[in-house]
Parts: structure tokens; sequence; C-alpha cells
């Protein structure tokens, strides 16, 4: 599977240039990417929410809300609140189709933190050095890192190594295949915090630095 012509996050880096004149934006490619994420499953979405849901505050919300309005990929309703427009779901599907979770998994030796939740993204070893850039993402919105593993022979490894991660938790390999059917080179990013929030958001900050890397490579 290679990554279209249509690059999502060329688009998300227009969103985050800020006005001249004026102060610099205080949301991240992240908050602009889980936006869109929001609003393509549930449809139309409250400022409220969307603050809530992102970690902002609604003053930085309404201003994140102005730019996704301003560059066409959102409209507002009064009433409704805020929903995809055809650029903002073909956004939304681009980025979607790659990524597969969240799931919970229970804490295990080659994780770092109490609570930990794991996504996939689809075809993306090619984006895969030693799993560094993954951990520091996770680390800018909170986690306490992340570890990243590629699919490989039926197996979960870590880069550079070939040896089965959970070959002393056989469960936790079967969970995960079980709930993300994972193909030859896809990788597994497990974001790892105190808490199961902030280990999601490890994990989704992550796989969209991973999916950035495997855009920019083409």
């Amino acid at each position: 599977m290679s990554t279209s012509s249509f690059n999502p996050f060329k688009i998300v880096e227009k969103v985050l240039k800020p006005k001249a004149p004026g102060p610099s934006l205080t949301f991240k490619e992240f908050h602009v990417l889980e936006a869109i994420e929001l609003m393509g499953k549930e449809g139309y979405v409250g400022r409220v929410k969307l603050s809530k849901e992102l970690g902002l505050g609604e003053g930085v919300t309404r201003t994140l809300l102005k730019h996704l309005k301003d560059h066409n990929l959102i409209t507002i309703d009064p009433k409704k609140g805020c929903k995809l427009t055809k650029k903002g779901e073909k956004v939304y599907k681009t980025i979607s189709s790659r990524i597969v979770g969240p799931l919970e998994i229970p804490k295990n030796p080659i994780t770092i933190g109490d609570f930990n939740v794991s996504v996939m993204v689809k075809n993306a070893v090619k984006a895969i050095t030693y799993g560094l850039e993954q951990r520091d993402a996770a680390v800018k919105v909170g986690a306490l890192g992340a570890t990243t593993l590629i699919y490989t022979k039926n197996l979960l490894t870590m880069p550079g190594v070939e040896e089965n991660c959970f070959k002393n938790n056989p469960e936790i390999l079967s969970l995960i295949v079980s709930r993300f059917t994972p193909r030859e080179g896809d990788v597994i990013i497990i974001g790892s915090a105190s808490n199961p929030e902030k280990a999601k958001l490890g994990a989704k900050a992550a796989a969209f630095e991973t999916l950035k890397r495997l855009y920019s490579s083409n």
C-alpha cells in the first residue's frame, strides 16, 4: 500500500501558519488532526466537547476552529456545532484508512506505564528507524513515552531486532493480532502513561508522526 498523491499533512501545515501580524498559535498539528478525526467519526461536534476532548481551553479551541473554517475544512452551525466539509472528509478518510485503533493492552515488561494503549499504522515500516521519533511525539502530548513494534513473520519485534517481544506474554500478541489483523510491514505503537487518556493521546500522536514521515518520504 503506497501513499496517494494527496498529502493531508500539507493541508494541516497550512492550518498551523499564524496570520501575520498576530500571536503564535498554541494548538499543534496533533490537535488539528484529532479535531478532524472526532468530527469525521461523529459528524457535528460542539466547541465545548472539542475543547474537552483535545485538552485545550475554549479560547484556543475557538481559534483552532476558525483556522479550520478559513481553510475550508469545516463548516460551523451555531446550533448543531462543527462538521467536516468534503475537503475535511478527504483528510479524515486518508488518515483513518491508515490508522487502526485504539486498543488498551495490559501492563507488560516492554512498556513503561501502568496504562498502555496501542494503535496500528498500516504498511508504515519504511517510516521507522529506532522508534525515537514516536517516543518523542508521545511525550509532547503528556504520555510517558511510546513503544514502536513491527509486525513481521507473524511476530511483533522492536526495530532492528528479530526477537518476538511477547514470547513471554503470548496473550498480548494474540490480543493485538485478533483486534488489528496486521500484515507484514504494519507498525504497532503502544502509548504508555499514568492514565488511559494520556496513553491514548501518546499512541495517537506517535501514529500521526509516523504517517507524516511516511508521506514526507514519498
